[in-house]
């Protein structure tokens, strides 16, 4: 069956590695350490699927930079170690990859290169997407701002009308939506069915659907 797209994006953290329910263990017991107590939801609605940059921007603002760099620094220290331990991949993310029938496929991610590294690599999804793996570290505004995959579309050399996105976040669907790209949003994580909901974007939250789901949107 034919395709209306040419290039399916994928997010990272929480499409491809089931990691946030990770991350959000890790901020939980950080606010409440340094002084921001936070529930599950107020990180899922605060921080899931912002760039790093985003929710230091927020700790600092609320805490002071000395106790935002004190944060950043240890949230990378204790993610990598649950990371090392308990990352799997998203439920049924493989078989999803290996059904698909868009011609062109590329991740574009809020965490940088080095965190995509370890995650990715832990999980053996790395080698699927080898050479086209973009971070929001390479544009100057990070989700919901459309300019991580507008980079991604031109790199793969993709118009944004024939991209599919496959994200899991609000800012993510949201992104997608201001890129001019049609949005896949999972809701098989931590983020409400409804918090994906909008014009042009489907919610599912089963991932072995997703290929049907490409193919006649």
């Amino acid at each position: 069956m034919a395709t209306p797209f040419d290039l399916v994006i994928f997010d990272c953290d929480g499409v491809l590695v089931d990691s946030e329910p990770l991350a959000l263990r890790v901020c939980l017991d950080l606010g409440a350490e340094l002084g921001w107590p936070l529930t599950e939801g107020e990180v899922v609605d605060r921080f899931l699927g912002r760039s790093e940059r985003a929710v230091q921007e927020q700790i600092a603002e609320r805490l002071g930079a000395a106790k935002a760099a004190r944060w950043g620094a240890e949230y990378q220290r204790r993610l990598a170690l649950l990371v090392d331990a308990e990352l799997t991949e998203v439920d049924g993310v493989s078989e999803a990859l290996d059904a698909l029938t868009v011609p062109l496929s590329c991740i574009a991610s809020s965490g940088g290169h080095e965190k995509m590294r370890r995650t990715l690599g832990r999980t053996g999804l790395r080698e699927r997407f080898e050479g086209r793996i973009f971070s929001a570290s390479e544009v100057a505004r990070g989700k919901p701002e459309p300019d991580l995959f507008l980079h991604a579309a031109e790199r793969m050399g993709v118009a944004p009308a024939r991209c599919a996105v496959v994200e899991d976040s609000q800012y993510g669907v949201r992104a997608a939506r201001a890129a001019g790209m049609y949005a896949f949003g999972y809701a098989g994580g931590l983020t409400p069915a409804d918090w994906l909901a909008g014009p042009d974007t489907t919610v599912f939250d089963d991932m072995r659907k997703l290929p049907s789901l490409l193919g006649g949107h």
